[in-house]
């Protein structure tokens, strides 16, 4: 399959400083032995993708290579790895359910959620759901450390026991989603002292002047590690899942099953407290992606 997209320009793609590129044409014997992967445009997804290709490298004859979507959402990666434009890129279960598969029903138990996105991309698009990588990139809540320790939050219930202290922060998107504040507070009975809506970009310096003490955040922010803090544990499962596993095409995976062999040495690799360093590496600390993978990968013996 891989060669019905020889020779094709590729279209709407951005270099970028990391060294990804853009092939314009290619011979079917330039081809063989080449799979092409891609991402999302953010900083976890560029990380993510390093690793991939740094593991693949390492230990297969493969070359691969890098390609960068302009775009580069689901909406534009799916349909790529569809028609073989692409053969691989990392994908989110919660992102697949709702946005592809259009699903409005929450599976709240992750690792069913895995198995009916993975057995439906298989049986309509023919894609391979790879193992997860151990990281869960959901909505989550976020506290001070002092707040945390001075009052024993671990969990959602632990902060509904004294919510009526603390005055709540997220973006305006959050308070309309299904997903989102009303019913997050109807699940835990929370009772907010008070709620502010406001830009995604000052959450952060919010909670640190503390004009509010509990923010909304993604639970591999790297700003969390920045501003020191604390995550608490959705225990009634409110928020649904977003594990992260590399999606491929199955022709590729019968054709290289080299593939699925050493990309599965990542399962349950990658904690939430990892995919957090790593993220901060990048964004607060401005090292290369490459980087940053290739000391993961170092770390945990896999190259």
């Amino acid at each position: 399959m891989f060669l019905g997209f020889l020779g094709i320009v590729l279209v709407g793609s951005v270099v970028f400083g990391q060294g990804w590129c853009i092939r314009s044409e290619a011979t079917a014997e330039e081809a063989s032995g080449v799979v092409v992967m891609s991402n999302k445009p953010f900083t976890e997804s560029y990380i993510l993708a390093e690793i991939i290709v740094q593991l693949l490298e390492h230990h297969t004859d493969l070359r691969v290579e890098r390609r960068i979507i302009e775009g580069g959402t689901t909406s534009i990666l799916h349909p790529a790895l569809v028609n073989g434009e692409i053969d691989l890129y990392p994908e989110y279960t919660g992102t697949a359910w709702q946005e592809v598969l259009r699903k409005e029903n929450i599976i709240r138990d992750p690792l069913e959620l895995y198995e009916a996105v993975k057995k439906e991309y298989r049986e309509r698009f023919g894609l391979v759901w790879l193992p997860l990588f151990g990281f869960n990139n959901t909505f989550t809540l976020a506290v001070r450390r002092e707040s945390a320790e001075k009052d024993n939050l671990t969990t959602f219930s632990d902060l509904a026991r004294v919510s009526e202290k603390y005055v709540f922060g997220a973006e305006p998107d959050f308070f309309e989603r299904k997903d989102g504040y009303e019913n997050l507070v109807a699940t835990y009975g929370f009772r907010f002292r008070g709620v502010k809506q406001m830009a995604i970009a000052l959450k952060y310096p919010a909670i640190l002047s503390r004009e509010v003490d509990v923010i909304n955040a993604f639970s591999t922010d790297g700003l969390l590690r920045k501003f020191d803090l604390v995550i608490l544990q959705d225990d009634k499962n409110f928020f649904p899942s977003y594990f992260c596993a590399p999606v491929v095409r199955g022709e590729i995976v019968e054709r290289y099953p080299e593939v699925a062999e050493v990309l599965g040495r990542l399962a349950g690799r990658i904690t939430d407290e990892e995919m957090t360093e790593m993220n901060y590496l990048v964004d607060e600390e401005r090292r290369d992606p490459k980087d940053v993978a290739r000391d993961f990968l170092e770390r945990e013996g896999l190259i």
